[in-house]
Order: structure tokens, then C-alpha cells, then sequence
């Protein structure tokens, strides 16, 4: 019998009074939470998400885990790419950053499969040296249903990408931020008709990411990302 593997999924922290129908009493506790869509994909695609709450530390986790899915969520501290707030930025959890990163570094020394989606595609960018443009309201498209596709991408000839997704797919838009510079070793290989970035991979590691969100789709359940990453974790 094969051992399906563990996926670790990141989520956010929030505090009880975010919490409808939460004891008043308990609006001081925080909790953590990540959308159960994420799961959703990784046990359909044949894994076993496992959630990492922000108060593990990494090392101590990452020899349990076969693989990791960094989602998505709130914006990233632009000090962390050496940039000034500017006045589109929304709240940022700090606590979440570093532990992404720190997550990050012991996943890449295990050269660990890694998706990421939306924050998850920044962050990995972020981690790598790259930078972000903080506010780019068009690609937020939010007055329609998460499922909604909303807009094209084009996925380069020959990624990893394109072997999951064809050369072009149509996909829906939450984000309000995007890559600006790309972080090293990172390769672009999907972008939107205005020329955001939609897409990249690692040159030469197991790490693909989306800007979009292949968890809220109506083909969730069937999408090559999950896939990719839990056949991926199988074989590492």
C-alpha cells in the first residue's frame, strides 16, 4: 500500500472578535485558520493536508511533511523587500511573514516539492530577493463569485506550466498584489494580457506558484497544481 504524503498547508492568524458568534470573552484569544479549499484540492489530487499553525517551528515539522502548499492571504511587509508603504497597502501580519520565510528556508535545504498560490506565489518571490507592486486594483476582481474566470493567461512553451495547464488557460482574480521585480533563479512563465505576472517556477527546484486561485474554481478537484504537488511529494 502507498503512504500518501503529507502536505503542510500555511494559513493566518486572527483574534476571537474576527470571529462570528465567539464568547466575548474570548476576543483577546487568537486562533489560526486557513480555508478548508486548500485541503479540499490536496485530498482530492490523493494527499493529506496537515495545517501548520505559526507557532511551530519549522525545522521541527519539516522532516514530517512530504510536501508543502504555501496559500494564500493578507499582504507582505514591503520592508521585507526593502520598499516604503505606499497608500494602496493593506493590513500585513508580520508573524506570518517571518514564519513563511523561515519555512521556506528549511524547504528549500530538503529541496522539498512547493506550490504556491497567490500570497503564496509573493512570498516565495519575496523569499528569493524579488519585490512586489503593493496595489494594482484592476487584477482585483471582486464583485464577482471567487469562481468566476475572469480573465486569459498565457503560459510559456516548455514549463512546467504549460505541461499542467496548456499553453493558455482562463482563471479567476482576487489579488491586489503582484511581482514586480522576480526574485532569483525564479522563472516567469505565466502572465496575464497586461503583462502581470501569473505564473513562475524554480529553475532547477520542485517549486511552482499562480497568481490565481485554482482552489475556489469549479475544477478544483481535478486541478493539476494539487496534483503536481502531491505526485510530486510521492516521488521525492
Amino acid at each position: 500500500m502507498t503512504t500518501k504524503p503529507l502536505i503542510g498547508i500555511t494559513g493566518k492568524r486572527r483574534k476571537g472578535e474576527d470571529l462570528r458568534g465567539s464568547l466575548r470573552v474570548m476576543s483577546a484569544l487568537s486562533f489560526d485558520v486557513f480555508w478548508v479549499d486548500y485541503a479540499e484540492g490536496i485530498l482530492a489530487a490523493g494527499g493529506i493536508p496537515v495545517f501548520l499553525p505559526l507557532g511551530i517551528e519549522p525545522k521541527e515539522i519539516i522532516n514530517h511533511l512530504d510536501g508543502i502548499l504555501m496559500s494564500g492571504g493578507a499582504d507582505i511587509s514591503p520592508e521585507l523587500y526593502g520598499a516604503d508603504p505606499e497608500p494602496g497597502l493593506g493590513a500585513v501580519e508580520p508573524i506570518r511573514d517571518q514564519f513563511e520565510l523561515d519555512l521556506l528556508d528549511v524547504a528549500y535545504e530538503r529541496e522539498m516539492p512547493i506550490a504556491g498560490i497567490c500570497r503564496g506565489l509573493q512570498i516565495l518571490n519575496v523569499s528569493a530577493g524579488g519585490s512586489l507592486f503593493q496595489d494594482i486594483p484592476p487584477h482585483a476582481v471582486r464583485d464577482k463569485p471567487p469562481t468566476a474566470r475572469v480573465h486569459e493567461v498565457t503560459i510559456e512553451k516548455g514549463s512546467t506550466l504549460e505541461g499542467l495547464y496548456g499553453s493558455k488557460a482562463q482563471v479567476n482574480s482576487l489579488h491586489h498584489q503582484s511581482i514586480d521585480r522576480v526574485g532569483k533563479e525564479f522563472l516567469v512563465t505565466a502572465r496575464s494580457a497586461d503583462a502581470g505576472v501569473e505564473g513562475i517556477e524554480h529553475e532547477s527546484l520542485p517549486i511552482i506558484a499562480v497568481q490565481w486561485h485554482p482552489e475556489m474554481l469549479d475544477t478544483r478537484d481535478s486541478d493539476p497544481l494539487f496534483k503536481w504537488l502531491v505526485d510530486k511529494a510521492i516521488s521525492s
